[in-house]
């Protein structure tokens, strides 16, 4: 056995022993995980099996929301090339659970799929979990590589696929860490439909035979021309008390130095501009009140976007706080001008084509590690604008504000990016689809 391979199990297990029993003592107490704690670690009631019926019986393994929205969409397409399937949505958190409940109660496949808790990759726990479900293809989604879960499922004869797989510049520094853990790991995965060439060359480093590797875009931004609602718009407009003309700045998923360099950058709008309103929405909810006195010391008015609800009044400030989680995307409908976050600092970016789906014209900085992918796809249609720092963000904003019809060209721009990546969901579904032929 792979000396790394042995020495994770070792740390694994005794990290479960340790840590499991008081998990569960806290479980017993406080009622909370109730649900899941059982299926953690691989049992799963027979009431939830009873559900899963048909064949070729799939689990696709997300864990974030946005992998959740991806499978979502890889799993419509599943079930149109194999209408018999039985579908089974695996995620790890609560969260993500709840989440994954709610959208396929909202989806074409609400019929054919089961969600459960994914196992914690600890050898007993998967190997139960597999037994009992029964897969005949495991797929994992994006970065999902767990060496447990991946080689019980090989032993056990079960296909294992990697799709929409996604390994940046920043990651590939921590798997090449563990070289000999992921080389072993990799042995046991059947096909690896990657996002980018670039993804794909990574992965070969890390292991992965050449022959068992394709590349098939990215399912993530399938989605995003069917989740763009018409309606969503004109409810933005009445909810903030916009004009039809009314110049917005919108910077989306700002996190640290940004915050200060973005409420710089709109004091350098207004003085040009004084009707254009900024709406700041946060990576992390909970730096709110940080930017809150951020623009009370600039003199700025302001409101947060839960007070909208909670006091029923309408929007008077010149700068809107984006105090909650859900409605970034359905903003970005009503802004003028677009920046992603997490771009002027060295955190990867955002998904930028979530803006550029509007019709709006996108800037992001120079870190862009994680999103290359869209990054490239508004680069070719020219939708995106790539700035070094808040001075130049400042000069670029102003120059489309002094020009809205070149703003609104550029707009088209990235929208037709995401138009010009339709249909990458279908082709990560059809590699699952050969496996099991």
């Amino acid at each position: 056995m792979n000396l790394f391979y042995f020495a994770y199990n070792f740390l694994g297990t005794g990290l479960f022993l340790t840590l499991f029993p008081p998990f569960w003592l806290y479980s017993r107490i406080t009622g909370r995980y109730r649900e899941s704690i059982h299926q953690r670690i691989g049992i799963y009631p027979d009431s939830l099996i009873s559900k899963i019926s048909g064949t070729p019986r799939i689990w696709i393994q997300a864990v974030s929301v946005g992998e959740i929205n991806v499978a979502l969409s890889v799993m419509e397409s599943l079930a149109f090339l194999m209408p018999d399937c039985a579908l089974i949505l695996s995620t790890t958190t609560e969260h993500g659970h709840a989440f994954a409940q709610r959208k396929i109660r909202q989806s074409r496949v609400r019929e054919n799929t089961t969600c459960v808790f994914a196992p914690i990759d600890f050898i007993a726990s998967t190997r139960k979990a597999l037994s009992t479900l029964k897969p005949d293809i495991l797929a994992c989604l994006e970065t999902e590589i767990w060496p447990n879960w991946l080689s019980e499922a090989h032993r056990m004869g079960i296909k294992t696929a990697l799709i929409n797989g996604r390994i940046s510049v920043r990651s590939i520094k921590g798997y090449i860490k563990i070289l000999p853990l992921m080389k072993e790991t990799l042995k046991s995965v059947d096909a690896f439909s990657m996002i980018r060439a670039s993804d794909a060359e990574r992965i070969k480093r890390m292991g992965a035979p050449g022959n068992k590797i394709e590349v098939n875009g990215n399912a993530k931004y399938d989605l995003l021309l069917k989740q763009v609602d018409g309606t969503d718009c004109e409810k933005m407009k009445r909810l903030y008390k916009l004009r039809g003309d009314s110049p917005v700045f919108m910077a989306g998923s700002i996190r640290g130095a940004e915050e200060r360099i973005i409420i710089d950058v709109y004091e350098k709008i207004v003085q040009a501009h004084p009707e254009v309103i900024l709406m700041i929405a946060p990576r992390h909810v909970e730096r709110s009140r940080h930017i809150e006195e951020m623009v009370r010391e600039r003199g700025f008015s302001y409101q947060f976007r839960t007070d909208l609800d909670k006091e029923n009044r309408p929007r008077t400030a010149s700068v809107v706080i984006i105090d909650m989680i859900g409605e970034l995307q359905s903003t970005y409908s009503i802004a003028s001008i677009v920046f992603c976050g997490g771009s002027l600092v060295p955190l990867g970016g955002q998904n930028i084509l979530e803006a550029a789906v509007w019709g709006k014209p996108v800037f992001y900085g120079p870190s862009m590690e994680d999103f290359l992918d869209a990054k490239d796809l508004l680069d070719k249609t020219g939708g995106g604008i790539q700035v070094r720092d808040g001075r130049e963000l400042a000069e670029k904003a102003l120059y489309f504000f002094d020009h809205p019809e070149e703003a609104e060209m550029i707009g088209r721009l990235a929208k037709k990016a995401v138009v010009l990546n339709q249909g990458s969901a279908r082709k990560h579904a059809m590699v699952i689809q050969r496996l099991l032929t």
